[in-house]
């Protein structure tokens, strides 16, 4: 058999304890990775109320799935626990191929359906600190590994794959500014060979989600007659394998700087869910804006809003100008 892709690289998924964290290191040890997966949450010492993930589960699936999983508990607000693992890094790897910021720590701060004159700027400072500022700090002392040998990956996790408005102020800053630290990082990284690109998962089947719906892995399918939407999502090991590619690919720096989808990614190398499904939500999604739009029915407060979700995305895009002229309309409508 062939040796795996990613045999003898090394890898840092900073949030690696659930989601797609958790789905991004799984997949890259699949691919022989050794993954260092770091966080807050350890046996004994959970960091995020009412969930039991640890990251020393996660190491232990990286391994099952054929790569070596190394837990290492770090808080990345804190600079100086940031800078001890890529120490650690150094010291046991001696390299960094592949670093990945997923942290994120921003549902329970999220006010969605409130204006943002109304939000609570204590939960939005909160929020860009645990998503936005901790994958500035690991890319600033992670980075200098890869640049040392003029290679590497540097991957921003972020949710959506335009730049259009996410429906709540701070909530739209953190999932933009990632995917903007991304463009930035690869123009400073242009003449070191170094690529930095961002992506995005769909509906994703996290352990909070499947939790939220009263489902499991095995039987999810059944949540879809609570949301119809809920028929096009992803493992967080779709996403996992979408990285695991890029990583794989020998002319994955002409990728740097772009914004991808991990059923874009799919269709370019591939790859399946681990279910062998391979979800497409972005046309899944706008196929279904097309049916609201198209019915005759009124519609529904969830319709509308996705509807105008969906406007948000295409007003970014040239070539959707007369979509957005019919969405507009439809939302003068209703």
């Amino acid at each position: 058999m062939p040796d795996p892709p990613l045999r003898d690289r090394v890898a840092v998924v900073a949030g690696a304890t659930r989601g797609a964290g958790r789905g991004i290191a799984r997949m890259l040890g699949e691919a022989g990775a050794t993954v260092y997966c770091t966080g807050r949450s350890v046996r004994g010492r959970p960091a995020t109320p009412g969930r039991p993930e640890t990251l020393e589960e996660t190491a232990e699936l990286v391994s099952a799935a054929g790569g070596r999983g190394i837990a290492v508990r770090t808080d990345h607000t804190i600079e100086s626990e940031v800078e001890q693992l890529f120490a650690r890094v150094r010291a046991e790897a001696g390299r960094l191929d592949v670093l990945v910021n997923d942290i994120w720590g921003g549902d329970a701060l999220t006010e969605w359906g409130t204006p943002f004159w109304e939000l609570s700027t204590d939960k939005g400072q909160q929020m860009l600190e645990r998503a936005v500022h901790t994958h500035i700090i690991t890319s600033r002392h992670g980075v200098p590994l890869m640049v040392e040998r003029n290679a590497g990956l540097i991957v921003e996790v972020t949710d959506g794959d335009t730049f259009g408005y996410r429906g709540n102020l701070f909530y739209d800053l953190a999932k933009n500014a990632v995917a903007r630290l991304a463009y930035a990082m690869s123009a400073d990284l242009h003449a070191r060979r170094v690529t930095a690109l961002a992506i995005t998962p769909g509906f994703l089947r996290s352990e909070a989600v499947l939790d939220h719906f009263g489902v499991t892995e095995d039987n999810w399918r059944d949540a879809i007659e609570k949301d119809a939407y809920f028929a096009e999502s992803e493992t967080p090991c779709y996403v996992g394998r979408a990285i695991a590619a890029l990583a794989a690919d020998p002319n994955v720096g002409a990728k740097s700087g772009g914004l991808f989808s991990s059923w874009g990614l799919a269709k370019e190398y591939g790859f399946t869910d681990v279910d062998g499904r391979r979800p497409d939500w972005g046309s899944f999604f706008r196929r279904k804006v097309q049916a609201i739009v198209e019915r005759d029915a009124p519609p529904d407060e969830m319709d509308v809003f996705v509807v105008r979700s969906r406007l948000y995305q295409a007003e970014f895009d040239p070539s959707a100008a007369e979509e957005v002229e019919r969405l507009r309309a439809w939302l003068r409508c209703h």
